[in-house]
């Protein structure tokens, strides 16, 4: 079938035979995950595992191609020595596209590696006050919510309301409003108090991430894990 789209294409010629894949071509075994009783590839197609008759050509640089049959297609990533990719599976006809599928899958995990390095896990502590608070037990529960924010964690804080209480919430936010004022130097809102059933929450974010705080440990310690840490210091005490 030859299709007026291929014509011209980087001068490509569609008369020569397809002999296989390029050179260098990663192994076509694809990934797959076992569901039910089936099996679904985590991994486009690729080359000769595309069994379509045909498909929507995109060239290496997002050039439109057109259709083209899939030997056309397969023909034009061989004389480029490139890959044929389906990327859009399900359209009709399937999205193909020509491209250097071992560079493409290497890039595309190193990627993936850094955005998890980067990634902050933060976790979300939870403090519990009374709107009637008192003095010393406030001082201890703000004391926590320091900690968390400290080591780099939200903290989620819950005003409980009881009976009468819950007819003025206005205590409830100015509870909020002096615990986010007193702990500014560490956090700041990143929810605004709203009222929740009989709770009103609000949520404290901390001013540097987890993995930040941990960086900034490590620098503290000279470098040294906290198992490495303890190992001296039992060392020590045993000295």
């Amino acid at each position: 079938m030859d299709h007026p789209a291929c014509h011209g294409w980087r001068g490509f010629s569609l008369s020569a035979p397809i002999t296989g894949p390029r050179v260098g071509t990663p192994s076509l075994r694809s990934t797959t995950t076992r569901l039910g009783r089936g099996l679904i590839s985590a991994e486009p197609r690729i080359n000769d595992r595309i069994r379509v008759p045909e498909v929507r050509l995109v060239g290496p640089n997002g050039e439109q191609v057109g259709i083209v049959s899939v030997q056309d297609a397969l023909r034009l990533a061989q004389e480029a020595d490139l890959d044929l990719v389906e990327v859009a599976p399900t359209a009709r006809p399937p999205v193909a596209k020509l491209m250097d599928y071992g560079k493409f899958k290497y890039e595309s995990a190193v990627k993936a590696r850094e955005s998890r390095k980067n990634q902050s896990n933060t976790i979300i502590k939870e403090i519990k006050l009374r709107p009637k608070i008192d003095g010393h037990d406030y001082d201890t529960k703000k004391g926590h919510v320091e900690r968390f924010l400290r080591g780099g964690d939200k903290v989620k804080v819950t005003i409980m309301f009881r009976g009468r209480e819950q007819s003025r919430p206005e205590l409830g936010r100015r509870l909020l409003a002096k615990l986010a004022e007193d702990v500014q130097e560490l956090g700041s809102v990143e929810s605004q108090p709203k009222q929740d059933g009989r709770n009103m929450v609000m949520v404290l974010g901390p001013h540097k991430r987890r993995s930040e705080h941990k960086a900034e440990a490590r620098a503290a310690s000279g470098g040294k894990t906290r198992r490495e840490q303890r190992r001296e210091e039992e060392a020590n005490g045993q000295g």
